[in-house]
């Protein structure tokens, strides 16, 4: 299972916010890394939101060395800060700020996007509406072109996620964490991020887990949010037509994807796929190391990925069986949000080879 909220990994320095609100609707959590110049839009962007909603807002700096926390403290002394010494990574950063929340819902938002300004409205509208608790997000859309990125996403049978851009499918397996908005007492009883994970993949498992427990992960077609997307944590993104990603990302996706894997796939139909995931896998990383005749790429990515799985794997089987005998969702409506394609070739076919960077 998800090891809990207050693992202490690092101190950090606690910066309370002058006026705190006694029993906010919705805390907004923000976790920073070097995001000094791009804060303020999205502060901005939560401050403004239509309507009368009580919310508080926390930001976790995961030991910035540009000018974040200065720009926090003289900007907008209303936050709460959590002030990391030592860099913890995002699942750390956001269970230390969900610990210290106290909104009903709690909407984790990355530093590098912004909110439309009804959608913390649309968002507690939607959540009030529903009859059991789930997990919510709103249309992404690029920061630059303003065109539709998802409404949530789809899975491929190896746990890659498919843009969702259907407005009348709602249910979806997962939605990104630049925007994930949940009531906290789910958050709670999920465990929130598996801290192992670091820093990719944590929203791929939290609605994976919530699936399998008969939660909705559910994708509104009403208001938005803007996102640079790749501009903090190592991100891939459409650089023109090509993928751009570095060696930390692509090794982080690959082991926590295949952790997913492991941990969520319902039946004995684990075993056979992973064995499939993991061959493709090595087999990937042949093409790509002799594509770009750098060999690193199969080391450091691919092998690397490979060994971690192997390195963790009575922990994954641990967590697979204790989550597994919480699963109230049939195999069956587990895999409704599944798709019988090959999403990475098809990106490749569309992108060409990824270029990869340090």
């Amino acid at each position: 299972m998800a090891q809990g909220a207050g693992t202490p990994m690092g101190g950090f320095e606690h910066y309370p916010a002058l006026i705190r609100t006694e029993h906010p609707a919705c805390t907004v959590c923000i976790a920073n890394y070097n995001g000094a110049t791009m804060l303020h839009d999205c502060l901005t962007s939560v401050f403004t939101q239509q309507g009368d909603i009580s919310i508080e807002v926390i930001v976790h700096d995961d030991a910035s060395t540009d000018d974040s926390l200065t720009s926090l403290r003289e900007k907008f002394p209303q936050i709460e800060v959590l002030a990391s010494d030592v860099n913890v990574g995002f699942c750390i950063s956001n269970n230390r700020m969900v610990s210290h929340a106290r909104g009903t819902y709690v909407l984790f938002l990355n530093n590098d996007a912004a909110l439309f300004p009804d959608a913390l409205l649309t968002l507690l509208a939607a959540a009030k509406l529903q009859e059991s608790p789930g997990i919510l997000t709103l249309p992404q859309y690029d920061w630059q072109t303003n065109d539709l990125v998802d409404r949530g996403c789809l899975l491929d049978p190896f746990y890659n996620p498919i843009p969702n851009l259907d407005p009348a499918r709602t249910e979806v397996a997962m939605v990104i964490g630049a925007c994930l908005f949940m009531p906290r007492m789910l958050w709670n009883e999920l465990g929130g991020f598996p801290e192992w994970m670091e820093s990719i993949g944590e929203d791929l498992y939290l609605c994976c887990l919530a699936r399998l427990r008969g939660d909705v992960v559910i994708a509104l077609a009403e208001s938005g949010y803007r996102h640079r997307r790749g501009a903090t944590f190592s991100g891939a993104r459409d650089d023109a037509t090509q993928l751009v990603t570095t060696f930390r990302r692509r090794r982080l996706s690959e082991r926590n994807k295949t952790a997913v894997m492991v941990i969520c796939t319902p039946t004995l139909l684990m075993w056979p796929l992973l064995m499939l995931h993991l061959l493709l896998l090595l087999c990937e990383g042949i093409v790509v190391a002799v594509a770009k005749w750098d060999w690193r790429i199969w080391g450091e990515i691919y092998v690397a990925a490979v060994r971690g799985i192997w390195t963790m794997r009575r922990q994954l089987l641990s967590s697979r069986q204790a989550i597994q005998r919480i699963r109230r969702s049939t195999p069956s409506n587990y895999a409704y949000a599944f798709r019988p394609v090959a999403y990475k070739l098809l990106m490749l076919f569309r992108h060409g080879m990824p270029r990869v960077s340090r």
